[in-house]
């Protein structure tokens, strides 16, 4: 029932993450925006990670059948994950993870110090809560500053994408307990948040970087 539910939920990201992409990538063609070139890459690179891990579980269900996913393929698509969360934080607030505070830049890398002698799955999910959680402060911030309506769905999204991060990580702690489901069901819900501001773009083929301008 376990890696059922993984199945479906991993599924469930790949096919979110693809279509998001997709949209990304013909929002890049109507418009030309570097922005959303960037949002492709990340979206699609999201959509491979959950692939990878949906083939991880497939592969036990059918093939070695040893009641665990193989450790090295989900660090894989982890990983993978990652570069797409980088693109995302990138894409909405360079500031989120570059701040101009000396203080703030030792303290958004003192994590990693804390994290260095564990898994290379930690460190992954330790930098995707990073980039996230200051993605989503960023923009929360701006939102103050503009009142611009577009920037709750995006902050939003950022949190929820940064608090499945961080529960999955923590269901190390509690391997058997359901928490890296729900830490699953929390990153496919902050990935529909962020496809809001996407969906508007190819439709109206409105210059993305002006728009996105205005959510910093």
């Amino acid at each position: 029932m376990e890696f059922l539910l993984e199945n479906i939920l991993n599924l469930v990201g790949f096919l979110v993450g693809l279509i998001i992409g997709t949209m990304s990538l013909v929002g890049f063609r109507n418009t030309g925006s570097p922005t959303l070139f960037r949002l492709t890459i990340a979206f699609f690179s999201i959509s491979v990670g959950f692939f990878v891990i949906w083939s991880g579980y497939m592969l036990e269900d059918f093939v070695i059948q040893s009641g665990s996913i193989e450790r090295w393929i989900q660090t894989l698509g982890i990983g993978i994950q990652t570069v797409g969360y980088f693109f995302i934080a990138f894409s909405h607030s360079i500031k989120s993870f570059f701040p101009k505070s000396r203080y703030f830049r030792s303290v958004g890398v003192f994590p990693l110090f804390l994290v260095s002698s564990v898994q290379l799955e930690h460190i992954f999910r330790s930098v995707s809560f990073i980039l996230l959680a200051y993605g989503a402060i960023e923009t929360m911030l701006s939102y103050f500053e503009n009142k611009n309506k577009g920037a709750i769905s995006v902050a939003v999204g950022l949190a929820l994408l940064a608090f499945g991060e961080f529960l999955g990580w923590y269901s190390f702690v509690f391997p058997e307990s359901i928490l890296d489901h729900v830490s699953t069901i929390i990153k496919i819900g902050g990935l529909i948040l962020l496809f809001i501001p996407v969906s508007k773009v190819p439709l109206t083929k409105i210059k993305f970087d002006d728009n996105f301008d205005d959510l910093k």
